[in-house]
Protein backbone atom coordinates (compact mmCIF):
# COMPACT_ATOMS: atom_id res chain seq x y z
CA UNK A 1 0.00 0.00 0.00
CA UNK A 2 1.22 3.46 -1.15
CA UNK A 3 0.37 7.12 0.36
CA UNK A 4 0.97 10.24 -1.97
CA UNK A 5 0.72 13.52 -1.06
CA UNK A 6 1.15 16.83 -2.77
CA UNK A 7 2.12 20.24 -1.80
CA UNK A 8 2.33 23.12 -4.12
CA UNK A 9 5.28 25.65 -3.02
CA UNK A 10 5.46 28.52 -5.71
CA UNK A 11 6.02 26.72 -9.03
CA UNK A 12 6.89 23.31 -7.31
CA UNK A 13 4.70 20.19 -6.70
CA UNK A 14 6.46 18.55 -3.54
CA UNK A 15 5.37 15.11 -3.34
CA UNK A 16 5.46 12.24 -0.34
CA UNK A 17 5.33 8.72 -1.61
CA UNK A 18 5.13 6.46 1.83
CA UNK A 19 5.11 2.73 1.74
CA UNK A 20 5.58 0.23 -0.83
CA UNK A 21 5.09 1.10 -4.92
CA UNK A 22 4.09 -2.11 -6.29
CA UNK A 23 1.82 -3.32 -9.73
CA UNK A 24 -1.05 -1.78 -7.89
CA UNK A 25 -0.08 1.34 -6.29
CA UNK A 26 2.14 1.89 -9.51
CA UNK A 27 -1.45 3.47 -10.63
CA UNK A 28 -1.30 5.88 -7.69
CA UNK A 29 1.56 7.27 -8.71
CA UNK A 30 0.96 7.06 -12.20
CA UNK A 31 -2.28 9.13 -11.75
CA UNK A 32 -0.06 11.82 -9.77
CA UNK A 33 2.72 12.04 -12.18
CA UNK A 34 0.22 12.58 -14.71
CA UNK A 35 -1.32 15.44 -13.04
CA UNK A 36 2.10 16.53 -12.54
CA UNK A 37 2.84 17.08 -16.02
CA UNK A 38 -0.23 18.99 -17.04
CA UNK A 39 0.71 22.28 -14.69
CA UNK A 40 2.91 24.81 -14.64
CA UNK A 41 5.46 23.54 -11.79
CA UNK A 42 8.62 23.96 -12.94
CA UNK A 43 9.82 21.52 -10.43
CA UNK A 44 8.50 17.62 -9.38
CA UNK A 45 10.12 16.69 -6.89
CA UNK A 46 9.53 13.30 -4.56
CA UNK A 47 10.19 12.64 -1.32
CA UNK A 48 11.50 8.65 -1.12
CA UNK A 49 12.35 9.15 2.65
CA UNK A 50 9.69 6.67 3.38
CA UNK A 51 9.87 4.64 0.48
CA UNK A 52 10.10 1.08 1.97
CA UNK A 53 9.82 -0.56 -1.81
CA UNK A 54 9.56 -0.42 -5.12
CA UNK A 55 8.62 -3.00 -8.23
CA UNK A 56 9.32 -2.66 -11.63
CA UNK A 57 5.65 -1.36 -12.23
CA UNK A 58 6.93 1.41 -9.87
CA UNK A 59 10.27 2.12 -11.64
CA UNK A 60 8.05 2.01 -15.02
CA UNK A 61 6.08 4.90 -13.92
CA UNK A 62 8.83 7.22 -13.12
CA UNK A 63 10.99 6.12 -16.94
CA UNK A 64 7.74 6.73 -18.74
CA UNK A 65 7.72 10.52 -17.33
CA UNK A 66 10.91 11.28 -18.16
CA UNK A 67 10.94 12.70 -21.16
CA UNK A 68 7.03 14.29 -20.79
CA UNK A 69 8.73 16.52 -17.87
CA UNK A 70 11.76 17.13 -20.53
CA UNK A 71 9.03 18.14 -23.17
CA UNK A 72 7.43 20.50 -20.84
CA UNK A 73 10.82 21.95 -19.39
CA UNK A 74 9.60 20.72 -16.18
CA UNK A 75 12.50 19.57 -13.50
CA UNK A 76 12.15 15.94 -11.55
CA UNK A 77 13.64 15.63 -8.94
CA UNK A 78 14.05 12.29 -6.14
CA UNK A 79 15.35 12.36 -3.15
CA UNK A 80 15.86 10.47 0.45
CA UNK A 81 15.89 7.32 -1.48
CA UNK A 82 16.76 4.37 1.19
CA UNK A 83 19.66 2.17 0.39
CA UNK A 84 18.17 -0.32 -0.44
CA UNK A 85 15.98 1.27 -3.01
CA UNK A 86 18.75 3.60 -3.89
CA UNK A 87 20.56 0.57 -4.84
CA UNK A 88 17.68 -0.80 -7.28
CA UNK A 89 18.33 2.63 -9.20
CA UNK A 90 21.94 2.18 -9.47
CA UNK A 91 21.49 -1.38 -10.38
CA UNK A 92 19.44 -0.69 -13.36
CA UNK A 93 21.16 2.47 -13.97
CA UNK A 94 18.48 4.74 -13.55
CA UNK A 95 20.37 7.06 -11.12
CA UNK A 96 22.03 8.12 -15.45
CA UNK A 97 18.39 9.11 -16.34
CA UNK A 98 16.99 10.71 -13.43
CA UNK A 99 17.98 13.30 -11.26
CA UNK A 100 18.67 12.01 -7.72
CA UNK A 101 19.53 13.72 -4.47
CA UNK A 102 19.88 12.70 -0.70
CA UNK A 103 17.94 15.30 0.61
CA UNK A 104 15.25 18.27 0.57
CA UNK A 105 18.33 20.41 0.72
CA UNK A 106 19.51 19.18 -2.23
CA UNK A 107 16.46 19.46 -4.11
CA UNK A 108 16.39 23.00 -3.61
CA UNK A 109 19.54 23.57 -4.56
CA UNK A 110 18.49 21.79 -7.76
CA UNK A 111 15.49 23.41 -8.37
CA UNK A 112 17.43 26.84 -7.71
CA UNK A 113 20.22 26.01 -10.45
CA UNK A 114 16.98 25.93 -13.30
Amino acid sequence: MVKIEIQIEDKAAWITVEGDIDASSSIQLDDCLSKQVKTSQSLIAIDCSELHYISSAGLGVFMSYIEEFKANNQQFVLWGLSEKVKNVFDMLGLNQLMNIVSTKQEALKFLNEK
